[in-house]
């Protein structure tokens, strides 16, 4: 062969075994010889496929690759159906801002045309052209507190201040909740909010009060993160997920647990089930959380497990691109039918015929893949430990196993094909991580997480992320969406 690629090695190695059938259906072939040759062709059978895996890039569309370490990412211009929405947001303005509407007339004085005049003619129509822009007003309040000595006793009595009053200077909720809102929801580095803010009103406050912002808005959504895990426990299902962020130079995780419109992430310096036992949440939970089929969540057996649909697409579609597996291929096809199916009935799910019928085909496909693929070899006399197998192989296996995971979807509503939820819920951590490096300390890594639950939780529901902040500070959440 000239060159050696994945087309011409299976071209070779296809002609290479059709001329071996027809030796032996020639009876040309010994017995000896047969089975020596039938060993070294099942050989090269798992070294093509193992081969076939290695050469095969892995992107953001056959892989859990994220975008940022593919190859090249153009899916933001050419990937069909992104329209870059996003959630509709109810647009309250926050509780420091308002409007200044002004209309001015423009007369005609005279014809255009005749030159007739045309101060006292009643006028035909209007036609309104607008511009907004944006005046910055700093507002300063000052509260003069009386001091009066007593004629009769001599002592001198000052009045109270008012509450939000407390030391000789402060920040209102306005500024505060501007502060919180750059860091936390626009990932803003803190030198930049400072200079920000001080374009704003010509103050420079100061990173240790800006992250003292961060932290009273941290405990006084302490409750609400206690409300919002009683809330999850109710949900008939919940997507979990994890991934990694820097915290004091070292490797911790986020953990996810999302469901309806709440959102909730904790950080913790392990990722199994230390960390999930931490947090107490899916321990009590009785629903379906819905996974990546992640070990440690699957050792949990009192609750139910429906596995993400997309994950499992991904990994088809390397293996049909490595190796042209027909199974793979069909099984890529029915888990993409059905969710459509499912997808576009109002129940949103199949009824018992049509479940019977996915479960024929889906056991169908993986008996041919089975067939299809090589063998794995024995272990060798004095091995010891797992033995290695291909990706095509692990994934059949896994999908013979977590059958009624796989297709939960198809008979339970309140179960969706994807988790896809969650691995939004954690990208912005991500963002995150680029933009400040690591986190200096744990109490404000677990302070995002909390802040950034509660944020994407109140902009699930439609909320003003500086309303949103507002309301937490003030106390106003308890009383009007906390129970949501």
């Amino acid at each position: 062969m000239p060159s050696v690629n994945k087309v011409s090695l299976r071209a070779e190695f296809d002609a290479f075994e059709e001329r071996f059938g027809q030796l032996v259906a020639d009876g040309k072939m010994s017995v000896e010889s047969r089975a020596l040759f039938e060993g070294l062709l099942t050989l090269f059978r798992v070294l093509i496929a193992v081969f076939m895996e290695k050469n095969t890039t892995r992107t953001r569309a056959n892989s859990a690759l994220p975008p940022s370490r593919s190859p090249e990412d153009d899916t933001a211009v050419t990937r069909p159906g992104a329209h870059g929405k996003g959630k509709s947001i109810v647009h309250v303005d926050s509780a420091n801002t308002r409007t200044v509407e002004s209309v001015a007339v423009s007369q005609v004085d005279s014809c255009d045309h005749c030159g007739e005049n045309l101060r006292k003619v009643r006028s035909h129509r209007h036609e309104r052209r607008t511009r907004i822009d944006v005046m910055f007003e700093k507002v300063v309040e000052h509260i003069d507190a009386e001091a009066k000595r007593c004629p009769h006793c001599q002592e001198v009595t000052c009045a109270p201040f008012p509450t939000a009053f407390a030391g000789p200077v402060q920040y209102g909720t306005g500024i505060r909740a501007y502060a919180v809102h750059l860091m936390m929801a626009q990932m803003v580095a803190l030198k930049r909010v400072q200079q920000s803010i001080r374009t704003l009103i010509g103050l420079e406050i100061a990173e240790s009060t800006l992250l003292k912002y961060v932290m009273q808005l941290h405990h006084a959504l302490a409750r609400w993160e206690r409300e919002a895990i009683e809330r999850l426990l109710t949900l008939p299902s919940l997507h979990v997920d994890e991934t990694s962020l820097r915290v004091e130079m070292k490797n911790f995780w986020i953990h996810v647990c999302s469901g309806g419109s709440t959102t909730l992430k904790f950080l913790h310096p392990k990722r199994g089930n230390e960390a999930i036992e931490a947090f107490g949440l899916i321990p009590r939970y009785l629903g379906v959380i819905v996974h990546d089929c992640w070990a440690s969540y699957l050792s949990y057996g009192h609750c139910g497990h429906g596995l993400c649909g997309a994950h499992l697409l991904r990994e088809l579609t390397f293996i049909v691109e490595a190796n042209q597996y027909r199974w793979a291929q069909q099984m890529k096809n029915l888990l993409k039918d059905a969710c459509k199916t499912v997808r576009e009935r109002d129940e949103k799910i199949l009824d018992p015929d049509e479940r019977a019928r996915l479960q024929r085909r889906y056991r169908s496909i993986l008996s041919k893949g089975a067939n299809e693929m090589p063998p794995i070899p024995a272990r060798q006399d004095g091995k010891r430990g797992r033995i290695a197998k291909s990706d095509a192989h692990n994934l059949l296996e896994r999908l013979v196993k977590h059958e009624q995971a796989v297709l939960l979807f198809a008979r339970n509503p309140d179960v969706p094909f994807t988790n896809n939820r969650a691995e939004r819920d954690l990208r912005m951590a991500k963002v995150k991580q680029k933009v400040s490096g690591c986190f200096r300390k744990r109490e404000y890594a677990e302070a995002y997480c909390r802040i950034s639950s509660y944020l994407q939780t109140m902009a699930n529901r439609g909320y003003n992320p500086l309303v949103a902040i507002q309301m937490a500070m003030s106390g106003e959440i308890y009383s009007s969406v906390g129970g949501e």
